[in-house]
């Protein structure tokens, strides 16, 4: 350890960046300079919901680990809930003491950590995919008699002592640790605590550098594409928490707004002092409704076809943002051993303290997204502080990051061509998928993060989002899955249809039809369809009454039945494997029975959307149930002669989409390069970028805003 007097310098901003080296460049040999990859960062003081992320006054008290592998997903939830639950007993950050974006007051007699997620060094990610091999840390303090404690931890939660300090009076100190990354393979982090003495004690800053190639001395640059559509107050906030944000400014070199809705962003009150604040680096581009991979794919063309920017960035409109974590996105990408795609995580907007997407891959067989292998969802970092959480310090490695907030390199866009024309969901996944195959890795980069909506509180499993979950999946696994068929991705979409269709949901099952046929239609279809398909999709739908939404609950029909329930029993308990067992076997046969009487007026059952299960809906011959978004319910009806009908065309699609699934693949796999270029691209935008007025433009009214990198 070195102590001085003075801070540690930094590199100055530039104008670009090596972005593109390749592998066999890694390394620190030949000339070096000094780069700053990481700074202190403290939010604003009134935002209390979010301090835990950033300091933390909270114990270290790390769990007892379990042997998740023998565990039920039943027993995985629970086990899950205890350990993100411990209570809060040390005293709350008072907000007097946040004293700037970078500095903190540590009280008399306390000790605060920024073992935190904005403020601990991720080493092992820095270790695995970045030519650092040493860093070092810089932090002053003024103060007497405080201590800073530098930590680490290993792979499997463990915290360890590495160093600590003490300031001898008034004036700032500063302090300086060395510190390589060798130990960390496989996860780990660097932090470190603050202890005050009999005074309050200042953190004035904190600041991890690196030796790095000459040539990677400079910053790169982005351009930061947003797609919104009938969000205009929310995006224009968001543009100006961007704008306001000066340490961000020099990154940036164009901010780009893809307008679908109608509702315009230009439009609210929000919006001048966010164009003020970015001046000539905002551009609003409006066009159609393409969905959030027509949307993404104009800012990808635009950056390619500008040809200025080293990264474009995909980030939904739908956010808050830590400008902070964009800066690190950037300098982990700049710093990276090859082109990599350096991705953020998702925090629930309605409870900031909890991570709902830490990282994602697909399952191969199922061809299905899910969390990496012991990751768990909805933690929370106010009840359980990183330190005390063994999983987050295993290493995490993805297949993709959704596009919420997900930082491509130019040159990947240049070879492996922009997103797939699929309106919305799977186009963040399949290129993660497809850049992997490229040789570019995705990395879901700790420090960087946005507030998004959850994905648990939509509906797009049902709804007409359902279309393009099922065709899309298809499609992405034609391209990308190693198994004959797609493995399980057929019977598996057969039962799925199975479910719905006793579940009473026909209009579901009807458009994931659909979908299926569009599939089998060949790579074409997609371009040509991508701004009309959503408007005929819903019109389908709307044919079924479990697709008329009906947000006051007096308009749908009373809830009463002849024969009362068996022994006056409900049917929202717990369900063991064998009564669910006997109820898949009996479902289907139940189905060609005919309907009570009363039921064609009254509800059997009111039924809460955590309750919807296939197999409690399979029971009632109609039923209200509501929505998971909690706004709406719908009037689900029995009804035999359709479901006739749908599981005739159900097994008939799976039988042909299974017979002619090497066609296919072979069909798309060779076509994937045209539908991304930028050439199809340019020929789709046409209508909004032709000076001529178009003769006739799709809807730009429906509702189609991108699926945020995984469940929207």
């Amino acid at each position: 350890m070195t102590i001085t007097d003075t801070t540690v310098g930094s590199a100055g901003p530039g104008t670009g960046a090596s972005a593109g080296t390749s592998a066999a460049s890694a390394g620190t040999a030949g000339p070096t300079v000094r780069r700053l990859i990481q700074q202190q960062v403290l939010p604003d003081g009134s935002d209390s919901d979010v301090v835990s992320l950033y300091v933390d006054t909270e114990p270290a008290a790390v769990e007892v680990d379990g042997d998740e592998g023998g565990m039920s997903r039943r027993m995985r939830d629970a086990v899950s809930a205890a350990m993100g639950s411990a209570s809060a007993s040390a005293p709350a950050l008072h907000p007097d003491q946040i004293r700037s974006r970078r500095s903190v007051v540590v009280r008399s007699g306390a000790k605060l950590s920024f073992g935190t997620y904005f403020n601990a060094f991720p080493a092992s990610y820095w270790r695995r995919w970045t030519v650092v091999e040493t860093v070092s840390l810089a932090i002053t303090l003024r103060g007497p008699g405080a201590t800073v404690v530098l930590m680490k931890s290993m792979a499997n939660g463990r915290s360890q002592r590495v160093d600590a300090a003490s300031t001898s009076g008034d004036e700032s100190e500063t302090f300086s640790w060395d510190l390589t990354l060798k130990p960390f393979v496989d996860g780990g982090w660097y932090w470190y605590d603050v202890v005050a003495g009999d005074a309050d004690v200042l953190v004035e800053d904190a600041r991890w550098t690196a030796e790095v190639p000459e040539e990677r001395a400079e910053h790169g640059t982005v351009d930061l594409a947003i797609t919104t559509m009938n969000r205009p107050d929310f995006c224009a906030k968001l543009l100006g928490q961007i704008g306001d944000d000066a340490d961000l400014r020099p990154y940036l070199d164009e901010v780009l707004v893809m307008e679908q809705g109608k509702d315009l962003v230009t439009d609210s009150p929000e919006f001048p002092a966010a164009q003020e604040a970015l001046g000539s680096v905002l551009r609003v581009i409006e066009q159609g409704n393409l969905g959030g991979s027509g949307g993404y794919a104009r800012g990808q063309l635009e950056s390619v076809r500008k040809g200025t920017a080293t990264y474009l960035m995909c980030m939904d409109d739908d956010v808050i943002c830590e400008p902070e974590g964009i800066i690190r996105a950037i300098t982990f990408a700049d710093l990276a051993r090859r082109p990599t795609l350096v991705g953020g995580h998702m925090f629930s907007l309605y409870a900031r303290s909890r991570l709902h997407s830490w990282g994602e891959v697909v399952q191969p067989w199922r061809f299905w997204w899910q969390s990496a292998a012991g990751v768990h969802s909805d933690w929370d970092f106010s009840a359980r502080n990183l330190r005390s959480s063994r999983w987050l310090h295993k290493r995490v490695d993805v297949d993709f990051n959704g596009w919420f907030m997900c930082l491509i390199p130019r040159v990947v866009l240049e070879e492996i061509g922009l997103s797939l024309p699929v309106f919305i969901k799977w186009d963040d996944s399949e290129y993660g998928l497809r850049a992997k195959e490229a040789g570019y890795p995705t990395v879901s980069f700790p420090g960087a993060a946005v507030w998004h909506i959850p994905w648990t509180d939509k509906n797009d499993a049902l709804d007409w989002q359902s279309y393009f979950h099922q065709r899309n999946r298809f499609v992405a696994a034609l391209l990308h899955s190693p198994y004959p068929g797609g493995g399980r991705m057929v019977q598996e979409s057969l039962n799925h249809q199975v479910k719905h269709l006793v579940s009473m949901q026909y209009s579901t099952v009807e458009i994931r039809h659909q979908a299926l046929l569009d599939l089998l239609e060949g790579p074409e279809f997609l371009h040509r369809t991508l701004a009309t398909r959503l408007p005929e999709i819903r019109a389908m739908a709307k044919k079924h009454t479990d697709a008329r939404l009906v947000t006051d609950r007096d308009d749908l029909p009373t809830v009463k039945r002849k024969k009362p329930p068996r022994k006056g029993r409900d049917d929202v308990g717990h369900l063991g494997p064998r009564q669910i067992t006997m109820r898949a076997l009996k479902s289907p046969i139940r189905q060609f029975s005919k309907p009570r009487e009363l039921s064609r007026r009254h509800a059997e059952a009111e039924i809460m959307a955590m309750d919807a299960q296939w197999f409690r809906l399979t029971r009632y011959d109609s039923a209200v149930v509501s929505m998971p978004d909690g706004t709406s319910a719908a009037f689900y009806q029995r009804d035999p002669a359709i479901f006739r009908d749908l599981f005739t065309k159900t097994v008939e699609i799976h039988l042909r989409l299974r017979r002619e699934w090497p066609r296919l693949a072979t069909e798309y796999r060779a076509a994937l390069t045209e539908i991304t270029s930028p050439e199809a691209w340019e020929r789709t935008f046409e209508p909004w970028t032709d000076p001529q007025p178009a003769t006739s433009q799709p809807d730009a009214s429906q509702d189609g805003a991108s699926r945020d990198g995984a469940d929207d």
